[in-house]
């Protein structure tokens, strides 16, 4: 009878990456690329600056990223 927690056995572990997990081809790559060479404020976006209490807030990009994968994809909620 064991008396202790042992955990998994280490030779059981994979580990892999997103980047790993996602083909050259997929459209998501060009979203991520696209969005990034925008300047979102010349484009008229709000964008939001750190605050120094509180929790921190996502950057604007990653909401744009996120709107044009659902629309890309029919998808109506973030959800």
């Amino acid at each position: 009878m064991m008396q202790h927690i042992t955990g998994i056995p280490r030779n059981q572990m994979c580990f892999s990456s997103l980047e790993d997990t996602i083909s050259s081809e997929n459209p998501i790559r060009f979203i991520d690329a696209f969005v990034g060479a925008l300047s979102l404020e010349a484009l008229g976006f709000s964008v939001q600056t750190i605050k120094s209490e509180g929790r921190p807030t996502f950057d604007t990009k990653i909401f744009l990223k996120l709107y044009l994968y659902g629309y890309f994809n029919g998808l109506r909620s973030s959800r």
